[in-house]
């Protein structure tokens, strides 16, 4: 018998599901905050951004204000949480733009005033500041080989 490895990737995508839940995340990120807009800029069906929406809520990844009680509409928004778990589509996008042939579709500025720039996105180690793909090796915890 196999026992399947506890996983934080696992548990990761357990919450964000299929790639329907990263567009909406994505969508969101952009500032879009109207559902008809959402729906619009996945492709995805009403009832599977409705879904998505409702699980990233209950996660506490997106927080949902009325705008409109009859009929009632609702703006959705991402918490600080969702906006720390958006950061992984910087990473997913740093990923597609490398394997582009032309220019990103898309790019980010960060900072403010004179220290404005495009964002350069690179993951790396608190402790140490080098990437975090250099030097990884010997994995410890319950889910460790």
């Amino acid at each position: 018998m196999t026992t399947v490895r506890p996983c934080s990737v696992h548990d990761a995508l357990e919450l964000l599901g299929p790639r329907w839940t990263f567009l909406v995340l994505r969508e969101l990120m952009f500032g879009t905050t109207r559902f008809d807009a959402v729906v619009a800029a996945t492709g995805a069906s009403r009832n599977l951004v409705a879904e998505r929406l409702r699980r990233l809520e209950e996660a506490g990844l997106v927080r949902r204000d009325t705008y409109q009680e009859h009929p009632p509409r609702h703006d959705y928004r991402l918490t600080d949480e969702g906006r720390r778990v958006a950061e992984v589509l910087l990473v997913l996008m740093r990923v597609g733009d490398e394997r582009r042939d032309d220019e990103p579709p898309v790019r980010w500025h960060h900072g403010s005033g004179g220290d404005r720039h495009e964002l350069d996105v690179e993951l790396v180690c608190r402790r140490c500041g080098r990437p975090a793909s250099e030097g990884l090796g010997d994995p410890v915890g319950r889910g460790a080989p």
